[in-house]
């Protein structure tokens, strides 16, 4: 091993040793199968918003923002502005009401909500295949992070990530991930802050020098310059950014810990505040880049940038340390993404695959218990095993289409679920399928690398332009053809989602 991967190595020994430290720490909280699912509805708004941020800041927002705009320019800033403003709308339409519901997960939100197996299946089945697609990119993430770092083989990423993940995840759930991914949020920011302060004060020793050769025409414009065909990407990549936030099931499961939907509004604000700072740091990465980081783009290594950029700036005992701080932060931020992603789908695995098993069998808490660590397994290492086969699938235009297919399918079943009574179960279901089919079926082309070009390439690259309104266009108009099935409940339903808390404690008999 090179002196050069020390600083690697040991960044990423210290997050791996840190992180299960916490993990095991946080075994000792977790007991109850609701601790496993949801930390059993106590999770305090500051730490849960932490926890968010620690598992939303993923690999694509610690290292492919800086990457695409190195690229690029000023129009792929939708990325982090998008990702942020999500929450917003999550804030205003989603996180109260789905709260109020009382469910653990997705499927069981729209089962309450639906009266309707066939609608958990199949939501069941898009949370598992969104968590796996979302999983892809961390992977791959982790694999360039080590390979640029300490120069290990690139399947060597998923296979430890993968590894940490899994011990976290079934050692003590919801609970133990909790304290974890606080953790990592705090460590993915300061890995991030304190080196670009540093690289800043050298760019201003250096006088502030502008860019080299490479072109930057992209940081003039906030939309692509390749005439209809660029307005169509770009507002296609609005849409699925703002709106798969609230589809996200590593996302929505997070509201679920809150004891309450104030707490579930509360946590969402700071989540805001708490974003907002750290996708501040990554156009810094890409505008230091394009002055020192050229060779990047022509070798096409640009994913690589925040890792690069300090030996790029700085030599010696400095450059070093500032290498080992963002390696820690870039690994930081699989373990954390990765561990949320693994909760949301073993959730449902446990629930829909194994609970029917368990009630025919009469089985114990114990045993659902037992259940959630086998469907972790499952949960994790099929996408490492599908990690380790796909190679170069772009970090952040994966996550990318990961949105799509969330805005695709789950924004509309909450949207009009949470505020349109005449939602029926067949509705919800043709919504589903359609939009999950759209927009999946363009994702796994494109991440094929079948690229016809043109329009039909735009369409196939951002389907969430077109996905999105036709998954709601569909979900509506199946609803209102089958009004005879709507659910009995369902203006009851609405109102308590709608109802806060403390106006039902002032009604209730004294």
């Amino acid at each position: 091993m090179s002196a050069d991967a020390l600083p690697g190595l040991v960044a990423v020994v210290l997050v791996t040793a840190v992180t299960l430290a916490i993990g095991t720490w946080g075994l000792r909280f977790s007991r109850t199968t609701s601790d496993f699912f949801v930390a059993s509805r106590t999770v305090d708004p500051r730490l849960n918003a932490s926890a968010i941020g620690g598992e939303y800041l993923s690999a694509a927002s610690f290292l492919g923002i800086a990457g695409l705009l190195l690229v690029d320019g000023a129009r792929m800033l939708w990325y982090p502005v998008g990702w942020t403003a999500g929450y917003l709308v999550l804030l205003v339409l989603v996180a109260a009401p789905l709260r109020r519901s009382g469910a653990y997960t997705l499927p069981d939100f729209a089962e309450a909500r639906l009266a309707s197996r066939a609608v958990r299946t199949t939501c069941s089945v898009l949370v598992v295949g969104v968590g796996w697609l979302y999983l892809l990119p961390q992977f791959e993430g982790a694999g360039i992070t080590l390979e640029a770092a300490i120069g290990a083989p690139e399947w060597a990423g998923p296979v430890i990530v993968g590894a940490v993940v899994l011990v976290n995840v079934v050692s003590g759930g919801m609970r133990s991930i909790t304290f974890v991914q606080a953790f990592q949020y705090w460590l993915k920011l300061t890995a991030l802050l304190v080196p670009a302060m540093v690289l800043l004060a050298v760019w201003f020793g250096d006088g502030t020098p502008g860019a080299t050769g490479t072109s930057s025409d992209g940081w003039s414009v906030p939309f692509h310059t390749d005439g209809g065909i660029g307005m169509y990407t770009t507002y296609s990549l609005i849409a699925g950014i703002f709106l798969g936030t609230m589809g996200l099931p590593h996302v929505v499961v997070r509201f679920y810990t809150n004891p309450d939907g104030r707490a579930a509004r509360r946590t969402t604000l700071a989540v805001l505040a708490l974003l907002g700072v750290f996708y501040i740091w990554p156009p810094v990465y890409a505008g230091l880049g394009r002055i020192y980081g050229g060779q990047l783009i022509e070798d096409g290594r640009s994913n690589v940038l925040v890792l690069e950029l300090p030996r790029l700036m700085l030599s010696g005992f400095g450059a070093e340390v500032l290498t080992g701080l963002v390696t820690a932060g870039a690994f930081a931020a699989f373990l954390s993404t990765a561990s949320g992603l693994a909760i949301a789908v073993s959730g449902v695995l446990t629930q829909d695959v194994t609970s029917r098993l368990r009630e025919r069998t009469g089985g114990s808490s114990r045993s659902a218990i037992g259940d959630f660590r086998v469907a972790a397994v499952i949960a994790v290492t099929i996408p490492v095993a599908v990690s380790l086969v796909v190679s170069d699938i772009g970090v952040a235009h994966t996550v990318g289409l990961a949105f799509a297919v969330a805005a695709s399918t789950f924004c509309p079943l909450l949207l009009l679920g949470i505020w349109w009574h005449g939602l029926t179960a067949p509705g919800a279901i043709w919504g589903l399928v359609v939009g999950g089919l759209s927009s999946g079926t363009a994702a796994v082309l494109d991440l094929s690398g079948a690229d016809p070009g043109g329009w039909p390439g735009a369409f196939m690259s951002y389907p969430a332009a077109w996905s999105i309104p036709l998954a709601f266009t569909v979900m509506i108009l199946a609803s209102l053809a089958t009004r005879g099935a709507r659910p009995l409940h369902a203006r009851r339903f609405l109102v308590s989602l709608h109802t806060p808390e403390g106006l039902d404690a002032e009604r209730a008999p004294q």
